[in-house]
């Protein structure tokens, strides 16, 4: 009996722990970007700052921060092809020249997640991710300030992309 009752806690814990560790501790909800500029909307945590820089030319930079594990930067411009495939392999070949550059972990017809070697410690992981909507080029890409895990750069690559 008792060794029946201590499986049946082992297993209850068990589940209990698994069920906790597949949700996330700060699940994130969808954030409207139109008031700030661009009509999109990307998956945020609760109360992610959000900054906006008009570089004109029809250039517009939207930063979406809650540190230290989310930090998005959307590039907005006229676009200048409606080839996808073109505008995501530019992203890449200039990613390519960065000396830090090691490999890129996923690639997908919108975008890739990448890794950088810092130094010979640590690495750091981001990720771009193309969207043309109109007569307008969004490059989503892991925001400038901030070392990120893969972990944090994978859930801010799905929270960007357009799930229709």
């Amino acid at each position: 009996m008792m060794k029946r009752c201590l499986s049946l806690l082992l297993l209850s814990s068990l589940a209990f722990f698994i069920a906790c560790q597949s949700e996330p501790a700060d699940p994130w909800q969808p954030l409207d970007l139109l008031p700030h500029g661009i009509p999109v909307k990307v998956l945020a945590p609760d109360s992610a700052k959000v900054k906006t820089t008009d570089y004109g030319y029809g250039l517009l930079d939207v930063t979406v921060t809650k540190m230290p594990h989310y930090a998005i930067q959307i590039l907005a411009s006229d676009a200048m092809t409606n080839d996808l495939a073109a505008v995501k392999a530019e992203q890449l070949a200039e990613l390519k020249k960065r000396p830090e550059f090691t490999q890129v972990l996923k690639d997908e017809d919108n975008g890739f997640v990448y890794e950088l070697r810092l130094d010979s410690t640590r690495n750091n992981y981001g990720f771009r991710y193309v969207r043309l909507q109109g007569d307008k080029e969004y490059v989503f890409q892991t925001g400038l300030m901030g070392v990120f895990t893969q972990e944090d750069v994978e859930r801010m690559y799905e929270a960007v992309q357009d799930k229709k």
